[in-house]
């Protein structure tokens, strides 16, 4: 079997979509003309995260000046919270550069807006695009399906006997996701420990400055500066790290929540062949491992980033946000013209597909070598 390292690109039969991806473009295309719109973020989208930063920097402020009292155990989480929505709501789309026009301004916001996270923008963008969106639930391709021996995710990993209570602890696992990747992948990744580093922007000195300034940054504004001011009112080290790791906890778990289950729902898994040729089309194969997936209230996705929207997001990419309920209609609509498989399901309904895939793969169904 071949490493990981000596993989062949893969490619997918294009001609089998083609018709597809005409239509749905020129509905897309369409839809822009008719509003006479953009692909980009619009003055309502920049409000909005103006607000997220004020909200963000607000509760930062609040816990600061808390003196050490309960607001700092409410103001603490919620600026993390804020965080993780800012992360959402912008970083994603900018990595995409779907916020400015401008590659260069798309990465100077995220570079900033990441720090109060702590994730890395380019580690976490060479992840997700070059890796996730191009590769989504094929082995060895796709970094946010690898093993990671503690919760069976496909049918091509090990199994092991307390893995069948998977179903129940795999909150704890998605909990450790921001922590592991902030003070662990990160680092591994820019220091060639993965297959990630070759694949970012900046390579050699520049890019482990950058690095470095990055989490410097999150060190100083997210534990150095509140123990420089609340440790004389009893906030020790300990009780802030104690802090720090829950509300980075939290925040993983919701993102996780939001953007992991549209693929595990799918169950749907690929190895990929030994010529690195796909028997399937991009959107066939998009369509068998994504879901959308619909909030309640509805109005949740416009804060929710678009995320629950996800198999639109796959399909077009670099697009923002503010259009996926659009597009979802327009896939829909042009999905039933071509008997392609487009499912939007409910919050609760992809909560119980998870549930029966995660107890599916905890069982050791399926063992593929």
């Amino acid at each position: 079997m071949r490493k990981p390292s000596d993989l062949p690109p893969l490619s997918f039969r294009h001609k089998d979509d083609l018709a597809f991806h005409r239509a749905l473009q020129q509905a897309a295309n369409g839809y822009l003309q008719e509003k006479g719109d953009h692909r980009f973020a619009n003055a309502k989208v920049y409000l909005k995260n103006t607000l997220l930063i004020l909200a963000c920097f607000s509760c930062y402020f609040l816990m600061m000046t808390s003196q050490g009292g309960i607001t700092f155990f409410i103001g603490y989480p919620l600026f993390i919270f804020f965080a993780l929505l800012l992360a959402i709501n912008v970083v994603h789309d900018a990595s995409h550069n779907a916020v400015f026009r401008h590659g260069w301004a798309n990465r100077w916001l995220n570079f900033w807006v990441t720090i109060p996270l702590g994730l890395d923008p380019d580690c976490w963008r060479v992840r997700h695009i070059l890796f996730h969106h191009t590769h989504t639930n094929i082995r060895h391709y796709d970094l946010d399906i690898e093993e990671n021996f503690l919760l069976r995710q496909t049918p091509y990993q090990r199994w092991y006997p307390f893995m069948r209570w998977q179903h129940l602890y795999w909150p704890l696992i998605a909990a450790m996701t921001f922590p592991a990747l902030i003070w662990g992948y990160d680092w591994f990744d820019r220091f060639h420990f993965t297959r990630v580093a070759p694949k970012m922007r900046h390579q050699g000195a520049k890019g482990i400055c950058l690095f470095l300034l990055s989490k410097v940054l999150h060190l100083c504004l997210a534990l150095l500066l509140p123990y420089g001011f609340l440790s004389p009112y009893g906030i020790g080290i300990g009780t802030l790290l104690t802090v720090y790791l829950f509300s980075q906890m939290l925040a993983s778990l919701i993102f996780v929540v939001l953007i992991l289950g549209t693929h595990w729902a799918k169950a749907t898994f690929y190895t990929a062949p030994e010529s690195g040729r796909m028997a399937q089309g991009f959107y066939t194969h998009t369509f068998s491992t994504t879901y959308d997936w619909q909030t309640t209230p509805k109005w949740l996705t416009y804060w929710l980033g678009g995320l629950n929207l996800h198999l639109t997001h796959h399909i077009f990419p670099n697009w923002h946000h503010r259009h996926y309920p659009a597009l979802a209609n327009i896939i829909q609509q042009t999905a039933a013209q071509f008997d392609m498989d487009y499912h939007c399901v409910d919050a609760k309904t992809l909560w119980r597909y998870q549930q029966l895939f995660l107890k599916r793969m905890g069982t050791g169904e399926g063992v593929i070598s």
